[in-house]
């Protein structure tokens, strides 16, 4: 009788009356699909027309009395389906996926499909039944599948489907139930077989092709820029200001360029103010906040250092123009600038116009478009430092890494999470070596529904000991999150004067810079050993899934202090910048083409159905081959080793053909307001050339990324253990280490403050600035370490402005 049943050719009586169905599918709403289930409302958790789920109808023929139930008795959720049979002469009953086009999942011809389900049986008579609706003939009987064993627990069951075949463009499918008893099912997904991925052709040398490869652009960048933006035309806005050259600042010669990758051109940009080592940040228009900045180099006597003023401009990619803002509350050198998810920004940290650092938290507000007066802003009267690296939380908290810049970290355990709306700083353990994470460099780790990050190498400029090769790794999903040591950052050579040579024991770098890269990799790339000097030539590329570092090909230029390295994109990388403690300034660019972009042909978004994206949207894109996963990347706006925006969302994907669905998250913390990179990579890990998406549209709670818009969010606790402070009392600054005042520490004692920037009338070589320091009473002066900057022990002998070191030659 079993055989009878699933061969023969189906006869089914529709028990939803078609006005009935029509209406339903008018007013209910699906539950968008889950990575990769073609499936509407798989666990009938939607509720239809009726008294049955959406997107599900009662089906089946014959001489029988049955019911059809949503229970409560779920194997997830809230609901299940339970059809049941109490006498049977013929025929059988099914819950099925409704045959409608909005319902029925597509399908392509030639594919194949894994269904699955979990389901109880009180009887042997059960079955997955399959129905295929063909373009010109309309729906009819496919095939029965699996036969369902009973089950008093909940079961999963799961089934290949045959080739789909030519002339099939959706499918329909169920349990039937063609003898008495019950089954309850519920969680049915359906996923097509990936197609085996041919092995990539080589496009490149063998080399190349393993390790990529870098080239240094024949165009110099025309401009001494520390800061990079990647900006939604894809262009680059590269910022110099005076570009840490007093004589430059003393001109009021401040200076901006604007790079086209496409054509390989600079553009020189009128630069209002002295925008070295400001903040900067992308709005979510995709205008450039750009905070503060260089009010006053170092007085020659040090008791003056650098000064942060309160200006602030918007840079418009449109117009390629500066247009000042209010001011801010207080002068912020070297600020932090973190988006948040409704669109503000907040800054910490930074050297006031005293020289001081700066206590006060500053609030961009996106409504009035104006820095908030100081008694709007939640203040903890804290000093982060300097660049400190503040990484938005999927909940709205916020993260400091640990990584910053200039000398020690910040009192405590050198990271914490910060709470804007509690006002709380709860320390966060486990940063090997805090203090000697100094131009470290952290991401959040791909994707960033995981909520992980990434924190590799560091130094310090005062003690300056070689950098370290550290790598720590922290789940910020974890009820009580703590960094875990990572693998540690490959070595390569070094150059300590006499030509690169290979780096031993725990030698690492400083000056890192780390770039999220479409295939859900990050490249670190660039450093130095020592406080501006001997550049390290090292790059490898961190897998997520793996935790661990691949070395690849090295930037054949070296990128210590002021450089940069930023995604661009077509998928490439590009390098800029370095400034040794001679003053001097590296104008070449390096391009690194990652071994990705040597397999072959790249997939081609060949459309995208809306550029402007809501959250929980669900997005149409068109490929021209198949993929394995989209993402959304945040274009770059980095400095000094920081970028705390950079972020590549996770978008869950459903495929129908060349057509593919993507599922926008709806939690705005996961990816904050603004225009995005939208990358399409295939099974490869070839990513196609970015499309430029803008993502906007009403906040929604964070909560809600846990339901099926925001797959691959994760819940974690509402507090945290570990020393939770409120914050402390009212005070208008903070006192800074004298090297981030203006003194080179390479040199004497602790009291002795010799002028990391000299008086523009003294010249440049070790016999005018020796002669200056012995005019002005320096007395005998020692080498802390190995590193001599500013050039005064040119024999090597540990003592600075020595005889033989002011001898002409």
């Amino acid at each position: 009788m079993k055989s009878r049943v699933r061969i023969r050719p189906r006869r089914r009586t529709s028990l939803l009356a078609v006005g009935g169905l029509a209406a339903g599918l008018l007013l209910a709403v699906p539950q968008p699909a889950s990575a990769a289930n073609l499936i509407k409302n798989p666990g009938f958790e939607t509720a239809g027309t009726g008294d049955m789920p959406y997107c599900w109808e009662k089906s089946g023929w014959g001489d029988n009395d049955f019911t059809f139930k949503t229970v409560a008795d779920a194997h997830s959720g809230s609901k299940a389906m339970k059809v049941e049979l109490t006498r049977r002469t013929e025929g059988d009953r099914k819950a099925l996926i409704t045959e409608s086009a909005e319902c029925a999942p597509p399908v392509s011809a030639g594919k194949q499909y894994d269904l699955s389900l979990w389901y109880k049986s009180t009887t042997p008579d059960a079955s997955v039944t399959l129905f295929r609706h063909d373009t010109t003939a309309g729906w009819q009987y496919w095939t029965d599948l699996k036969t369902l064993q009973m089950a008093a627990g909940w079961t999963g069951a799961t089934v290949r489907t045959p080739e789909v075949p030519a002339g099939t463009d959706r499918i329909s499918w169920g349990v039937s139930v063609y003898g008495t008893g019950s089954v309850t099912t519920d969680d049915y997904t359906m996923e097509q077989v990936a197609d085996p991925v041919p092995e990539p052709d080589c496009t490149g040398t063998a080399e190349e092709c393993a390790n990529g490869r870098w080239d240094v652009l024949p165009t110099e960048n025309p401009v001494r820029s520390m800061h990079s933006v990647v900006l939604h035309n894809g262009k680059v806005l590269l910022i110099a200001g005076s570009g840490n050259d007093p004589e430059m600042f003393e001109a009021g010669t401040f200076t901006s360029a604007v790079y086209d990758p496409v054509k390989g051109t600079y553009k020189q940009i009128p630069t209002p103010d002295d925008m070295f080592c400001a903040g900067h940040v992308q709005l979510d228009d995709g205008r450039v906040l750009v905070m503060s900045g260089n009010k006053g180099y170092p007085s020659a006597d040090g008791t003056i250092g650098y000064q942060g003023y309160k200006d602030s401009y918007i840079f418009d990619p449109e117009t390629e123009t500066y247009t000042k803002t209010n001011d801010m509350n207080d002068g912020h050198w070297y600020p932090s600038a973190t988006i948040l998810g409704n669109g503000d920004v907040i800054s910490f940290g930074g050297l006031r116009e005293d020289s001081t650092g700066s206590v006060t938290a500053e609030l961009w507000s996106d409504a009035e478009q104006q820095w908030l007066p100081t008694w709007k802003v939640n203040q903890t009267w804290s000093y982060w430092g300097l660049y400190p690296s503040m990484i938005l939380m999927q909940d709205g908290r916020l993260f400091y890494s640990g990584s910053h810049v200039f000398g020690n970290n910040i009192p405590g355990t050198g990271s914490a999470i910060y709470d804007y709306e509690a006002n709380t700083i709860t320390q966060v353990p486990g940063l090997q070596n805090k203090d000697e994470r100094d131009q470290s460099a952290s991401v959040l780790l791909p994707p960033a529904q995981d909520q992980r990050v990434l924190t590799v190498g560091g130094g310090n400029i005062d003690s300056n000991p070689d950098a370290n090769r550290l790598v720590d790794v922290i789940d910020l999903k974890d009820a009580n999150p703590s960094y875990v040591a990572g693998p540690p950052l490959p070595q390569g050579t070094v150059d300590l004067g006499a030509g690169p040579v290979p780096q031993t024991g725990g030698q690492g770098k400083m000056y890192v810079s780390a770039v999220l890269l479409p295939d859900g990799k990050v490249l670190e790339t660039g450093g130095a050993l020592h406080n501006r000097a001997n550049p390290v030539f090292e790059s490898s590329i961190y897998d997520p899934e793996t935790n661990t570092f691949d070395p690849v090909a090295a930037d054949p230029e070296a990128r210590g202090y002021h450089s940069s390295a930023f995604l661009l994109p077509d998928g490439r990388v590009m390098t800029t910048g370095d400034n040794p403690g001679n003053g001097s300034w590296n104008h070449n660019v390096s391009i690194y083409t990652p071994p990705y972009l040597l397999k072959g042909e790249r997939p081609t978004i060949t459309s995208v159905i809306d550029t402007e994206w809501t959250y929980g949207d669900t997005q149409r894109i068109t490929v021209d081959r198949p993929i394995a996963k989209a993402e959304l990347i945040r274009p770059a706006a980095v400095t000094h080793s920081s970028d705390p925006n950079q972020r590549f969302v996770d978008l869950p994907l459903s495929v129908d053909g060349n057509n593919v669905d993507l599922n926008v998250t709806s939690n705005p913390n996961l990816a904050p307001p603004g225009w995005y990179m939208l990358f399409a990579v295939d099974a490869n890990g070839v990513p196609s050339v970015a499309e430029w998406v803008h993502l906007q549209g009403p906040s929604a709670l964070a909560a809600a990324a846990e339901n099926g818009a925001s797959a691959h969010v994760h819940s974690f606790a509402d507090s945290l253990e570990g020393k939770v402070t409120k914050a402390g009392k009212k005070k208008t600054s903070q006192p800074v280490s004298p090297t981030v005042s203006g003194c080179d520490r390479h040199y004497g004692s602790a009291n002795v403050c010799v002028p990391t920037a000299f008086p523009a009338e003294v010249k440049k070589t070790a016999a005018a600035r020796c002669t200056w320091l012995k005019d002005h009473d320096y007395g005998r002066l020692e080498v802390n370490g190995k590193d001599d900057p500013l050039g005064l022990d040119r024999n090597k002998d540990g003592l600075a402005c020595g005889k033989a070191d002011v001898l002409k030659r």
